[in-house]
């Protein structure tokens, strides 16, 4: 079992490897708002169990084991993120909350989550519903 510190660098090892196609300790420091340092002995510790592998000036890469985790916390943050935003929840603020419910919601509750994002995405007359949602928040002031 990880933990959400170790979850939240797997993540962000995959983000940066998606956007960059390399991942450097500065890059992950800027990502977390952590210390190079501090990112250094994580980094090292992810290494030792084998979720990645860092080479000092290779920089970092997830290994298969740790690349399929960061997937799965993705998925979850993302559809944690969709689901906030559906409700209206401004992105910033709902990327924040997906980072931090992404590691304590039950995975069936996450599943619930996402079929509901994708039903509701799919729905015939969904952007409908969407819109008057919004309206709906817009005028009883509710955001």
């Amino acid at each position: 079992m990880l933990t959400r510190k170790a979850e939240d660098y797997l993540e962000a090892i995959l983000n940066i490897t998606e956007d960059k196609g390399y991942v450097r300790i500065k890059d992950i420091a800027n990502t977390l708002n952590i210390k190079p340092p501090s990112v250094i002995e994580m980094v090292k510790k992810l290494d030792k169990k084998g979720f990645v592998e860092y080479r000092k000036y290779d920089g970092i890469k997830l290994t298969k084991n740790g690349r399929d985790i960061a997937l799965v916390i993705k998925d979850r943050h993302d559809t944690i993120k969709a689901f906030l935003e559906i409700i209206q929840v401004p992105e910033k603020i709902a990327d924040h909350d997906a980072c931090v419910m992404e590691h304590e919601l039950h995975s069936i509750t996450t599943t619930q989550i996402k079929n509901l994002v994708n039903f509701v995405k799919t729905s015939p007359g969904h952007s409908q519903w969407l819109w008057q949602f919004e309206k709906f928040c817009i005028d009883e002031k509710q955001v």
